[in-house]
């Protein structure tokens, strides 16, 4: 997996989401992107780091930060995951992979004595131009969204 370095331009991407619209880099110059990666829709972690986000929307909102959560989920999947668990954030399928590879977060993983390919749980800060000012690798799920709220509030 690669690295992204703090102080570069984060890699261009455009997704479809949940609602059946689209969100693209180029759509959000202007405004600070929390764009966090996630394994699965509707798994213990996700849930909890996507509720914890959900909890500090407004807050993000109130900083001109626009939280994108990502995983490769088809967006039917992101759909029932949304009204399910009823989430106030933007849910994007990467069903191609090109944005979890530009972005270093597909590689090899192992549970239970398997190894498989999957997405790291990685969360980007990004500014108002593009630039990626903060970044969480293998980011622990307890307190992350704050973490990142906090964060935002540095820009």
């Amino acid at each position: 997996m690669s690295e992204i370095a703090v102080g570069t331009k984060a890699p261009a991407f455009d997704m479809p989401t949940d609602g059946g619209a689209r969100i693209s880099s180029a759509d959000l110059i202007g405004k600070t992107v929390v764009l966090y990666f996630y394994p699965k829709a509707d798994t213990p972690g996700c849930t909890t780091e996507a509720q914890d986000f959900t909890t500090l929307a407004d807050d993000f909102a109130a900083a001109n930060a626009v939280v994108i959560g990502v995983s490769r989920d088809a967006v039917k999947a992101l759909d029932r995951f949304k009204t399910k668990r009823d989430l106030g954030v933007v849910l994007a399928s990467d069903d191609d992979g090109s944005v979890t590879e530009a972005f270093g977060v597909w590689g090899e993983k192992q549970m239970y004595g398997r190894t498989y390919m999957g997405i790291e749980r990685a969360t980007f800060l990004i500014d108002a131009t593009g630039v990626v000012r903060e970044t969480w690798r293998k980011a622990s799920v307890k307190g992350h969204a704050q973490a990142v709220l906090d964060a935002v509030k540095t820009l």
